[in-house]
């Protein structure tokens, strides 16, 4: 799935949820992902393991793309950068409550920068 196909984030947010640790909404996660996407056209999630524990979720993902805007904090240079993210999520009533992501930012910031 691309970042730019999600399927309708306000059907599997909760209104209220976590991301890393910090309160927010589910209008705060989809700003998110639309700066990463407007900066990222071609961000791309490869879904690669999917586990399931009661109501929790853990996903190992390999995120590409090719940035055209400053991000994170590399100004682009044309680099492509391949990184394995982890998520793991909480559901309640069919919606995400708690979400977290992990990847190794220094090795985003390598391929990005040279």
């Amino acid at each position: 799935m691309t970042a730019r196909e999600p399927r309708h984030p306000d059907e599997f947010i909760n209104d209220l949820t976590t991301l890393n640790g910090e309160p927010a909404t589910r209008d705060d996660r989809i700003a998110v992902q639309k700066h990463d996407v407007d900066a990222v056209p071609d961000l791309h999630w490869e879904l690669k393991k999917l586990l399931f524990d009661g109501d929790r979720l853990a996903a190992r993902l390999v995120n590409t793309g090719t940035p055209v805007k400053t991000w994170p904090s590399a100004t682009p240079t044309g680099a492509s950068f391949e990184i394995v993210e982890y998520a793991i999520h909480q559901v309640r009533d069919g919606r995400f409550v708690h979400m977290t992501a992990l990847h190794d930012a220094d090795a985003l910031l390598r391929q990005l920068t040279g």
